[in-house]
């Protein structure tokens, strides 16, 4: 179940020739994958392409894909998918797959590499989403790097529909015309631009993957084996490559705008475009539209480099401004090269005046564009700008004062997360059994190396978290814990974590956090989700996957029962049991168990239904203000509030209206023996008859009570 459904949207994947299309980009990407006669397509998960994998699902239930005899499935990890590019190695076979880039172009770098040494015969495209910049959850690289390295060309399209959905397309045809695996490089802000461009007819593949099937064909100098491999190298330089370049250069797929302002220009990827336009605009140098004074050229296909169309764009200009994202400056220094090389002294500048690191936002292409333009050509700087300098500085003063205003909100679980009762057991065990190491995995569960758990020491890829701790496998009087999530662990924490383990008999704990889902990526199913997929087999244990590859202590624990979790972590942590012991720290992820339920309980309260809703809060006269809970919690829903007592000016915990009942901050409070201020209550839709009668003798009962007690205090009051 993803984090949200394109059944909608994805009618649009019908439209024929001269329809227009309206829509986001991952939608057009899918319908230029369709036009293109795509074949097969795999891939995996990951921002800024989830939502792409989340269309071809939705698309795949609702027939499109048949209907087209296209193949998708949502491989087992990125390496899996790169490997169903082997299709298209023999046979004229188009097929695409998707990563998030670049740890899922790392996963996958053993068959990428194999593909681009031996080549392809059908189109073979992979889509990755460059996750580079503030907004990113991983380490900062560029996909750049592995292109230039396996000589797989590069495709970074202006962020618009009409220019991503052409590359699409010529990306397929790129491939075949050079033989080699092409990369479509889509930013973040790319993939979820929205816009419109004229469709044209989806393609059934021709010939299609049971024609493959039928007819097998076997050309051992595309394998990767001596003599054939050292043949490869020289076929990259001197066969595909030049065919690249020409297909490049015949279909113009990069651009040159040209300008009224002869002596400078800009040089700048396509996924750059943009932001540089609004700068100039800004600047005055640009309309609204992109149409600049300044010449640009604008690399579509930022690998291979076109030479000859970079001398001729360089030859008449004095000084050029290369804008290219991130580090290092590969492309500026190719440039230079080829600037040398044909004896032009065209001065190039790029991270002279930007930034040799971090995303080129708005803000910092428009800083650097000026500091060009001051070098090169101080006069085009004219008066008008003070105005608008004057304007840019109010807006960056309010910007900064907001900032300022704003309290800083570190990234955390969600309210009612499964996951946060599995890291408040271990907070509580090491209150009993001293600091440990724990080792951590890319998963939601990351967030427990941040207030308020302070809980995790490392973390080396998705499914590596048990294999991250590995080292520590000796005789010590301290045993280490290894985290990983149930989408980790399908990728390859079964193997590289838990085999691993077992094979080296290990002696520490593992905790693997079930929650259903691939929920860090987005909610998707995986193979031991607990629902019905009309496509997919679900229902597939993970402690029935961990002791079939040889563990002996395994314990599945359901995460809501802190108490049970701790002991459960207590006993593995002390056992004397030899080899790995793996807990299953079993419960659904809340954001998917939400989704799945508000509308159902919407659905029934409005139609009159009985329907019941548990909510837990704090009782104010009995909170003492101490606030371990929060500590041992850190959940959204639990706050503070002002005492209601004028003596006591300690703020109490409260729970506010976010709380979905889950229960673990009362768990908490009995667990560490915190107080007793902690209640439940149920609050009834549509009550029946029974339900009022209750609550009438509830009323008076309570009332009783209170008047009994107001007496009491009275007689001591006396």
């Amino acid at each position: 179940m993803a984090e949200r459904s394109f059944a909608e949207e994805v009618k649009k994947l019908r439209l024929g020739a001269g329809d227009t299309f309206h829509g986001e980009g991952i939608l057009a990407v899918t319908k230029a994958l369709l036009q293109s006669g795509v074949a097969y397509v795999g891939g995996y998960q990951g921002a800024p392409i989830s939502h792409l994998m989340d269309v071809l699902g939705d698309a795949q239930q609702q027939g499109i894909l048949d209907e087209l005899g296209v193949h998708f499935e949502s491989s087992a990890s990125e390496a899996a998918a790169a490997a169903m590019l082997a299709a298209s190695v023999n046979y004229p076979l188009r097929g695409a797959v998707a990563w998030k880039s670049t740890v899922g172009t790392n996963v996958a770098s053993d068959a990428l590499a194999n593909l681009a040494s031996g080549g392809v015969t059908g189109g073979a495209l992979v889509i990755v989403g460059e996750d580079y910049g503030e907004g990113s959850s991983i380490m900062q690289e560029r996909t750049h790097a592995f292109a230039m390295k396996s000589q797989i060309w590069l495709l970074d399209p202006r962020p618009n529909l009409e220019s991503i959905v052409s590359m699409v397309e010529h990306g397929f045809a790129l491939s075949e015309a050079s033989r080699t695996p092409v990369m479509l490089e889509l930013r973040v802000r790319a993939c979820h631009l929205h816009g419109r461009f004229v469709a044209s007819s989806n393609r059934a593949p021709s010939p299609n993957l049971r024609d493959a099937m039928e007819n097998p064909v076997r050309d051992t100098s595309r394998i990767v084996l001596p003599p054939a491999s050292f043949a490869h190298e020289h076929e990259k330089v001197n066969e595909r490559w030049p065919a690249a370049v020409a297909y490049i250069k015949s279909h113009q797929l990069n651009e040159v705008m040209e300008g009224d302002i002869e002596d400078i220009g800009i040089i700048l990827q396509g996924g750059m475009f943009n932001g540089a336009s609004r700068a100039l605009e800004i600047l005055g140098l640009a309309d609204s539209f992109g149409a600049g004074r300044i010449s640009t050229y604008v690399m579509n296909v930022t690998y291979p480099l076109i030479e000859d169309e970079l001398t001729a764009f360089c030859a008449n200009k004095k000084a050029v401004l290369l804008i290219e994202e991130g580090q290092p400056e590969y492309i500026e220094q190719t440039l230079n090269t080829v600037l040398r090389h044909a004896d032009l002294n065209t001065r190039v500048h790029g991270k002279d005046v930007l930034p040799k690191a971090g995303e080129y936002t708005g803000d910092v292409l428009l800083a650097g564009i000026r500091k060009f333009l001051n070098l090169e050509a101080n006069h085009l700087l004219d008066t008008s700008i003070a105005a608008r300098d004057q304007t840019l500085a109010t807006s960056q003063a309010l910007g900064s004062g907001l900032a300022n205003s704003i309290p800083p909100r570190p990234p955390g679980f969600c309210t009612g997360c499964p996951e946060r009762p599995v890291f408040t057991a271990m907070k509580l065990l090491q209150r009993e059994l001293g600091e440990f190491h724990v080792s951590c995995d890319i998963g939601c569960h990351l967030f427990s190396i941040l207030p308020p758990f302070n809980i995790g020491n490392t973390t080396m890829g998705y499914g590596l978290g048990a294999a991250g701790g590995a080292a520590f496998n000796v005789k010590s009087n301290q045993r280490t814990i290894s985290v990983m999530g149930d989408g980790g662990f399908w990728h390859n924490g079964l193997t590289s974590g838990i085999g691993n383990a077992v094979f080296n008999e290990n002696d520490n704990v593992i905790v693997i956090v079930d929650n259903g889902y691939a929920a860090a990526t987005g909610g998707q199913d995986i193979l031991s989700s607990l629902g019905d997929h009309p496509l997919r087999s679900t229902k597939n244990p993970i402690a029935k996957a961990v002791k079939g590859v040889g563990a002996k202590w395994v314990k599945t624990v359901h995460t809501y029962d802190l108490a049970k979790m701790t002991r459960s972590l207590r006993t593995a942590m002390t056992t004397k049991a030899a080899g790995p012991k793996v807990i299953v720290a079993r419960s659904e992820c809340m954001l998917n168990r939400q989704r799945r339920e508000k509308p159902i309980f919407n659905t029934q309260r409005r139609e009159g239904k009985r329907v019941v809703k548990e909510r837990f809060g704090v009782d104010p006269e009995t909170c003492t203000g101490d606030h371990s809970c929060i500590r041992l919690s850190g959940c959204p829903s639990l706050t503070i509030k002002d005492n209601p007592d004028p003596l006591r000016s300690d703020p109490v915990a409260f729970v506010d209206n976010t709380c979905v009942g889950c229960g673990v901050c009362g768990e908490i409070a009995h667990a560490a023996v915190l107080c007793p201020s902690f209640y439940r209550a149920e609050v009834i839709y549509n009550p029946s008859k029974w339900d009022r009668f209750i609550e009438r003798v509830r009323s008076r009962v309570i009332r009783y009570l209170q008047a009994r007690r107001a007496r009491q205090l009275a007689r001591y009051a006396c």
